[in-house]
């Protein structure tokens, strides 16, 4: 069983930084990728950011472009994404998913993601 559990949200306020963790298991990794999504009150499911276990390729939304990272750690299998200068904008329940298919490219589509965790608040304060 595929289990996806997210931690690390919070409440900080502008220009702070946050690093959500996202542990992954009962998942083959081979191939496949890991993305971050966001959704705010109201709004759609967004993409975020997502990288490739295999070689830690990575592609990014542009609103988070030069402010967020995302990394794994193969050994612990967990996908993180460090956050800094948060915005207000950047309040959302962020989360990680599991791809549901090997892929040649980074996708940024939540419908091909196959895996979800629970989800994790982050609010930032103006």
């Amino acid at each position: 069983q595929v289990q996806l559990v997210e931690s690390g949200g919070g409440l900080v306020q502008a220009g702070g930084s946050l690093r959500l963790s996202c542990a992954v298991s009962g998942y083959t990794f081979s191939r496949s990728a890991m993305g971050w999504f966001r959704q705010a009150p109201g709004e759609e499911r967004k993409f975020v950011a997502v990288i490739r276990w295999s070689d830690g390729a990575t592609y990014y939304a542009d609103s988070v472009k030069g402010r967020f990272t995302v990394s794994r750690d193969n050994a612990k299998n967990t996908v993180y994404l460090q956050m800094n200068s948060l915005k207000p904008e950047d309040t959302a329940v962020y989360y990680c998913a599991a791809d549901g298919s090997p892929k040649s490219y980074l996708s940024s589509q939540a419908n091909t993601y196959a895996y979800w965790g629970q989800g994790t608040q982050v609010t930032v304060s103006s």
